[in-house]
């Protein structure tokens, strides 16, 4: 109940941060959206410098007062550095390559400064996920976002903060992208073998472990002895090799249609399974999806991100 209480008045207080809406990269944090409060030990150390004040004024010790005067000033001069440690920031990109879902996808922000003053002790979190920030263009600040289901991940509000100078006070601004990031469908663990319906352009490829003979060619010297073929090698009077043929390099058809007695959400799993198996295999493929264009055949990176992509912007459908 408390653990409920306490979210909601969480939520009420983010609808008053800046900013309010997400938007879009690069995004300079300006002085209205940094907030600035103090720390356990900055509160620590401000009621010490009030009990050192009131102690000195109470007996007359000028030199505890001079001394309370200037810890005071250094608390402020460090309130004001933690802001200006993210006044003028800049975070300039954010990305994040698909995973599948139920992976973690690792989603990279790159920040600058074009007042060209260092910053230090950046840190960025997004949900229990931390990690340091670094403005030397090299360094990328990388969180690990779960996923959990196929489609456009939108992202909360992600929180970039400093305890810098002196940890007397926190300084943070929070980042809203409007940027989505794809999910893939999760493939099936256990899938079946491709299909072995083929293509209308499949074509068969020697394979020496094929099952039909392709054709006769003459001996050459380490070819097996059961691969010569004894009787025309007579008639020849010339040793004479069999050479067999198998379809293992031709395209294959993955079609919706016919997975028809899966459920929804399973035969998406199970293309998902066949676009990956057909990756590895090194074959061609063509994925068809109703009410849309045949996509493919062809085979590499960019097809599998086409096919599986269409795979994920499938529409969500509840109980499926």
């Amino acid at each position: 109940m408390a653990g409920a209480r306490r979210q909601t008045l969480w939520r009420r207080l983010q609808a008053w941060a800046r900013p309010r809406t997400p938007e879009a990269l690069p995004v300079a944090f300006d002085r209205k959206r940094v907030y600035v409060l103090p720390t356990r030990f900055g509160m620590f150390f401000a009621l010490l410098i009030v009990a050192m004040g009131l102690g000195a004024l109470n007996y007359n010790n000028n030199p505890a007062l001079l001394l309370a005067l200037l810890l005071a000033g250094a608390a402020m001069a460090s309130l004001i550095t933690a802001h200006l440690q993210l006044s003028g920031l800049v975070i300039e990109a954010l990305s994040a390559e698909p995973v599948a879902a139920g992976e973690p996808l690792l989603l990279k922000l790159r920040a600058g400064a074009r007042d060209g003053r260092r910053r230090l002790g950046l840190s960025v979190r997004h949900g229990d996920a931390v990690a340091r920030l670094s403005l030397d263009g090299s360094d990328e600040a990388v969180l690990p976002v779960p996923t959990e289901r196929r489609g456009w991940l939108d992202l909360d509000r992600i929180r970039i903060s400093t305890l810098r100078p002196l940890g007397l006070a926190t300084a943070w601004a929070w980042l809203w992208p409007e940027q989505a990031l794809l999910v893939y469908p999760a493939p099936e663990t256990q899938g079946p073998p491709l299909p072995t319906e083929l293509g209308d352009s499949g074509a068969a490829r020697l394979n020496p472990a094929g099952d039909d003979v392709h054709h006769l060619r003459n001996y050459r010297r380490g070819d097996p002895q059961r691969a010569v073929a004894w009787k025309p090698s007579a008639r020849r009077d010339t040793l004479l090799v069999r050479e067999y043929e198998q379809p293992r390099s031709a395209e294959v058809v993955l079609d919706w249609q016919r997975l028809a007695p899966l459920a929804y959400e399973p035969r998406i799993r199970r293309l998902a399974h066949w676009i990956d198996q057909a990756e590895r295999e090194n074959r061609r493929y063509q994925l068809r999806l109703p009410g849309q264009p045949a996509l493919g055949p062809a085979q590499g990176a960019a097809h599998r991100h086409a096919c599986l992509r269409a795979l994920a912007l499938l529409p969500h459908i509840d109980g499926a």
